[in-house]
């Protein structure tokens, strides 16, 4: 599953607690340029950005917040016995304030399933349906990232909606498309590569690759997107999720990295990275929706599925 690592959870739950980058930085027994660096870093990977004024008050953005919430969702395996969860309390930082003593009508709960960046994508809107539907809360769950993930999550009662990546539609459960993604691959400017105007199957084969960790859901897409269009890549020089490592190789020429989406689109604006010129058409990364089967019973879930689209 595309999550971030424990490690990286654990720098953003110490982020939240104190509240504050230089305490932050003291608790963990690092630099202040350190955990800034791999808070960006992360931020980067998840594709939105989780506090405003990092140096200041480092307030949680709405993005951040919901992060927070589905913090025991990202780093925890789904198990078979695993029960539709309710809203996960966030951490005592940032618990809201004490419910008024006058009861409130309870609020129906609908769980979002969907890839962090999808998630990144979504806080608008998401926030608009909250916003305008106050009966309503909107959960998430960032573990579906797959086609069979959404399968599996909608079925078990796990999910009412579910965003995956997939290059077209599954044949077992209906879904329907939202958007693609276009997949590029990066190297650093001063690669031979990166200075030529055309990149073959053959120089891609003799070419050292960049990729992330083999369990997580973006290499395994982008592995597929790679061998449909029959581009064989090199061997791998570096396996990482954490993004400032990749930046770091890329710069210095040791190989080549393949990226899509939000991703991709914060590495072709960095400094000293440059995406490939290829003499051939990569599949694009879908990314697709697919509701609970009994959702026509439930006008919430329906209501906000075709709210996305808007």
């Amino acid at each position: 599953m595309d999550t971030p690592s424990l490690r990286q959870l654990d720098l953003f739950a110490q982020m939240v607690a104190a509240g504050n980058l230089s305490r932050c930085a003291s608790d963990m027994g690092l630099s202040a340029e350190q955990v800034a660096r791999d808070l960006a870093s992360l931020e980067m990977r998840l594709g939105y950005r989780l506090f405003e004024d990092l140096e200041g008050a480092a307030r949680l953005t709405p993005a951040g917040r919901k992060t927070a919430e589905a913090m025991t969702l990202l780093s925890q395996d789904a198990s078979d016995d695993w029960d539709r969860p309710a809203l996960v309390p966030l951490p005592p930082a940032i618990s809201p304030p004490p419910a008024p003593a006058t009861p409130e009508p309870p609020r129906r709960t609908i769980l979002l399933a969907a890839p962090a960046p999808v998630f990144g994508h979504l806080q608008d809107a998401l926030a608009t349906f909250e916003a305008a539907n106050e009966d309503i809360a909107i959960a998430l769950d960032l573990h579906v990232q797959s086609a069979e993930d959404a399968d599996t999550a909608l079925r078990r009662g796990r999910a009412d909606i579910a965003y995956f990546y997939a290059l077209g539609a599954p044949e077992d459960f209906p879904s329907r498309y939202g958007w693609s993604e276009p997949v590029n691959i990066y190297a650093g400017t001063e690669h031979p590569l990166a200075r030529s105007p055309s990149v073959s199957r053959a120089d891609l084969a003799a070419t050292p690759m960049l990729a992330m960790e083999r369990d997580n859901a973006m290499r395994g897409v982008i592995e597929a997107a790679l061998a449909r269009a029959k581009a064989q890549t090199g061997p791998i020089a570096l396996e990482s999720d954490n993004m400032a490592s990749i930046m770091a190789s890329l710069r210095d020429g040791v190989g080549l990295f393949a990226a899509f989406g939000p991703l991709a689109r914060d590495l072709g604006r960095m400094e000293g990275i440059k995406r490939l010129a290829l003499d051939m058409p990569l599949p694009a990364i879908e990314v697709r929706q697919a509701i609970r089967p009994d959702a026509a019973d439930i006008p919430a879930v329906e209501a906000l599925a075709d709210f996305l689209f808007l």
